[in-house]
């Protein structure tokens, strides 16, 4: 069959080759318009020329002019590119991992692991009285203020399965936290209980999730009690000390003899974190004599929960003293029989 010469298609419908060039396009939307003309050649068993296929194909992706473009909508429009270009790279989805800074020179107050509804009165009042006595500049909730045990996945005891009433708890700590501390930097930072709100949001509710009312800073109403809340596993620093809750490093070290080694170990950097609910310290100097130091601090919980009556937790907090150069200081407190002991 000859080879016949037909101009771009100036109409709203389309003939069996505009269909066929359509077609070309929803399989292969990103090749260039002089390679979708060749297969379009090829497809017809040349009953069109390659300029004429190539005009075609132009034309439905709107690039043809204002008296040759397809009047009917397609959903095949794009720009125009330049010869010889191809496939661009899809654009990124990846959201920027930024650390939150205290941004505070003096003493920051770090308590970790209280576990609101089941955090230990004498223990959480006896830390909270030591940071009184250091006159701290700022607080820390380094993770797991709230236990969430309602929420969890792990199984549960029926009789305590009251989200709300364990919510409102949480907001009773927080609004005493607050009026302990009236006038100074409260950030609260989320830790892998504290995720369990978002993680069944997304298992139960999902349509909801995205809505900033059901997050959790709204739900604990943090926004009146002056509270940043932290989370996406951010790290934390004051002044030159990165902090972690604990559970950002995933699996791995779960429970080595030293948590801080354990820290060290898959870090390499100095940090201090909570999570592992003991109190250690572990050092090491590079061979430039560079120290790297890290930290664990003790928790404020009940340290004979249900579900691990036996382990080897013990109540402490810390307080970071930071300098204006950004060189700080860490006292990593233990608690014992509602007593401070710093060494």
């Amino acid at each position: 069959m000859p080879a016949q010469k037909t101009g771009p298609q100036s109409l709203g419908s389309l003939d069996a080759i505009g269909q066929m060039a359509l077609e070309l396009i929803g399989k292969f939307p990103d090749h260039p318009a002089r390679s979708l003309a060749r297969k379009l050649v090829e497809a017809t068993g040349g009953a069109i020329t390659l300029e004429s296929a190539r005009s075609r194909i132009r034309g439905l992706f709107g690039q043809a002019g204002n008296q040759k473009r397809v009047r009917r909508d397609h959903g095949v429009r794009r720009a125009a590119r330049a010869p010889g270009q191809g496939v661009e790279m899809p654009r990124s989805q990846a959201v920027p991992w930024t650390v939150y800074d205290m941004a505070t020179v003096g003493k920051v107050g770090i308590l970790s692991d209280i576990h609101c509804p089941y955090h230990d009165d004498v223990a959480l009042r006896a830390a909270v009285d030591h940071l009184h006595e250091h006159k701290i500049d700022a607080l820390l909730l380094n993770g797991d203020f709230a236990d969430f045990y309602s929420i969890s996945r792990h199984e549960k005891n029926p009789k305590y399965r009251n989200f709300l009433a364990e919510i409102e708890q949480v907001q009773q700590l927080l609004r005493w936290l607050r009026s302990e501390f009236p006038d100074i930097k409260i950030v609260a930072k989320q830790g892998n209980h504290e995720e369990r709100w978002e993680k069944w949001l997304f298992q139960h509710a999902p349509e909801l999730s995205t809505s900033p009312i059901m997050g959790l800073d709204n739900w604990l109403a943090l926004k009146d009690l002056d509270i940043d809340l932290v989370g996406e596993k951010r790290i934390i620093t004051c002044g030159g000390l990165p902090v972690l809750h604990g559970h950002e490093k995933g699996n791995g070290i779960s429970s080595p003899v030293n948590q801080a080694r354990g820290a060290y170990m898959r870090l390499h950097h100095t940090v201090l974190e909570g999570h592992g609910h003991r109190t250690s310290i572990h050092s090491e100097p590079d061979m430039m004599g560079k120290e790297t130091v890290c930290f664990s601090t003790g928790c404020l919980c009940d340290l004979r929960p249900a579900y691990a009556p036996v382990n080897k937790w013990n109540h402490g907090a810390a307080v970071v003293v930071v300098s204006e150069s950004g060189e700080f200081n860490v006292e990593n407190f233990r608690i014992a029989a509602g007593k401070v002991r710093t060494s």
